[in-house]
């Protein structure tokens, strides 16, 4: 009877779901860990432990097995079983299983412990890979699609060529965000450069964060070209002439400069290459605003300068086709521009003149000068005419300033000196033309002198403002008049004109040292030189209109306050002002 007894609490002993399954082997369920484990290996190896020692064994083991499972295909076609937990309880299958595809799963241990939640709380995995905050922030703001090329399906196609197919929603971001009128620009944006957004407006980028380095990347970066490679002409010509010659400026210095510019401007056009590549969105936005639409002309003009200043050691004669190439683009610009120009409507000249305009006008007289100087005629005096008439009339235009247009603020004071470019350029691209520093000529440089001591002498018109690209607009101007100045000083050779050569072209190489420095500092140390670009990032959609409330209400809290002060402009009178004879009425009507 005692060994009977000692049998059955034996067999009580061992689970019935391990004997069942031991028994009776599941389809889909991985037990060969089960098999393994120290339970199976404590009841082989010593059989004649007692029941509590192999208990004992088994709960303060400190390897605990891993379970794997066997995923069905889905949910709905799974085979279903019972597992019994008691003797007296069978198992029945409920139903059978369908017949599925050879498609194998195998099951994979699931990790448990300590050290495995803990790095999942802090966000770490041993099955992920490491991630970039910074890249992460860009992709989970799905804001960025509109401006992107590809919105996203490039990268998805690369991901899938290299075997990792993505499975993230295709983002599409309605185009009418994109399709931004001119008179939405007027609307949204205020200022001379209409750069800086309405209170009652909003973005559709982030405006809390800094955007990728391409979309902050401006079109006006290719005023640094233009005032680097104008020096590498004015050196040029230090060396060239003969009333210079006292200075033993060597050709070397041209050369050295030259490169730099070369360097420079493969570097700017690389990047903003890019930004057509990737954001040709922002591009065409900036296309298309009334007054960034000028610096476009700077890429090209930049390259003419290297035309100009291309030293002799390099080449002394440089093909007629190169000429019409880089005129093609002139020509195709403004016929768009000074069309706008004179057709009216909201890109009118009155609308939108700024001294930015001067960018769209000097590039006639530099192609007339390169022209010129390769021993062309006609071309040369095609643009040279086209470039007087409008310049003439964008003068008068920019000079009477109607009360409707706004002054510029300190930030684009130097921007003034863009009125000295045009007059200096057009001197020497006459002279070039007509074979001599003669009386056009003259009349040329005289305004542009006159042009910039006036701005000279007012020292104050350029101080107090922060650093930003504008201050380009010193350089170019400046290399312009130097270069004029020598090339009067070649017809009138005396003591004066030869000290203010000096004293020009020192001024003119230390601003653009100064500012190639200052713009470096600004860039590369202090990163404040590309700040967020408003003005490609304004809707389509008008701001809603909202009433002036605020004297309807009272006890209103700072909240509300905030929100009416929001949509207040500087145009409107005082809050005080506009809200007190109302709320005078409105105690007079209590009773």
């Amino acid at each position: 009877m005692e060994g009977t007894n000692n049998l059955e609490m034996k067999k009580e002993v061992i689970p019935s779901l391990i004997r069942s399954i031991d028994a009776n082997d599941i389809q889909g369920f991985d037990d060969s860990l089960m098999k393994n484990n120290v339970l199976y290996e404590a009841m082989e190896t010593n059989g004649a432990k007692s029941e509590s020692e192999t208990s004992n064994a088994y709960l303060h083991h400190h390897r605990t097995p891993s379970i794997s499972i066997s995923m069905p295909p889905s949910p709905i076609e799974q085979h279903v079983k019972k597992v019994a937990f008691r003797d007296d309880v069978e198992l029945v299958a409920k139903s059978d299983p369908p017949a599925t595809s050879a498609t194998k799963y195998y099951s994979q241990p699931m990790p448990t412990g300590v050290g495995f939640q803990e790095g999942v709380a802090i966000g770490k995995s041993p099955n992920r890979p490491p991630r970039n905050p910074r890249v992460d922030k860009l992709k989970d703001d799905e804001r960025y699609n509109s401006f992107k090329t590809f919105s996203g399906r490039l990268e998805r196609q690369i991901s899938n060529l290299r075997g990792k197919p993505t499975n993230e929603p295709q983002v599409s971001t309605p185009r009418s965000e994109i399709n931004v009128s001119v008179d939405r620009y007027f609307d949204a944006l205020t200022g001379p450069e209409l750069d800086t957004l309405r209170p009652s407006e909003e973005i559709i980028l982030p405006d809390d964060k800094k955007w990728p380095f391409l979309l902050r990347y401006p079109i006006s970066s290719f005023g640094i070209c233009l005032g680097v490679s104008s020096q590498a002409i004015m050196y040029k010509n230090l060396a060239s002439t003969a009333p210079t010659h006292f200075l033993h400026v060597s050709l070397k210095v041209n050369l050295i400069l030259w490169c730099i510019s070369l360097v420079l401007f493969t570097v700017v056009a690389a990047i903003y290459l890019l930004k057509i590549v990737f954001y040709f969105e922002a591009v065409r936005r900036e296309y298309y605003h009334p007054i960034r639409v000028n610096f476009f002309f700077a890429p090209w003009i930049a390259l003419l300068f290297l035309a100009i200043g291309v030293p002799s050691t390099v080449t002394t004669h440089l093909p007629h086709f190169l000429w019409y190439v880089l005129m093609a683009p002139f020509l195709i610009l403004e016929l768009k521009i000074y069309g706008q120009w004179m057709s009216g409507g909201q890109r009118r000249l009155s609308k939108v003149a700024n001294p930015s305009n001067h960018l769209s006008v000097v590039g006639n007289f530099v192609g007339a000068l390169l022209g010129a100087s390769m021993g062309l005629k006609e071309g040369p005096i095609f643009f040279f005419a086209v470039g007087m008439a409008h310049y003439m009339v964008l003068f008068v235009t920019l000079y009477q300033r109607l009360p409707t247009n706004e002054t510029l603020p300190k930030e684009l004071h130097p921007v003034f000196f863009l009125f000295v470019a045009a007059p200096s350029v057009a001197s020497v691209a006459w002279a070039n033309i007509n074979g001599s520093f003669d009386y056009g000529s003259r009349i040329a440089y005289f305004i542009a002198m006159f042009l910039y001591f006036s701005l000279a002498v007012r020292a104050n018109f350029f101080r107090g403002f922060k650093f930003s690209l504008a201050w380009w607009a010193y350089t170019f101007p400046m290399t312009g008049a130097a270069i004029a100045t020598i090339r009067y000083t070649n017809e009138v050779s005396n003591v004066f004109t030869k000290a203010l050569t000096v004293v020009l072209c020192s001024m003119a190489t230390l601003t653009v040292f100064g500012l190639l420095v200052t713009t470096i500092l600004h860039a590369f140390v202090m990163r404040d030189l590309f700040p967020n670009d408003i003005s490609i990032a304004i809707s389509d959609r008008k701001p809603k209109t909202v009433h002036k409330w605020f004297h309807k209400r009272s006890g209103s809290s700072e909240k509300d306050i905030e929100h009416y002060l929001k949509f207040v402009t500087s145009e409107d009178k005082d809050v005080e002002d506009t809200a007190a004879p109302k709320d005078i009425e409105s105690q007079k009507s209590l009773p």
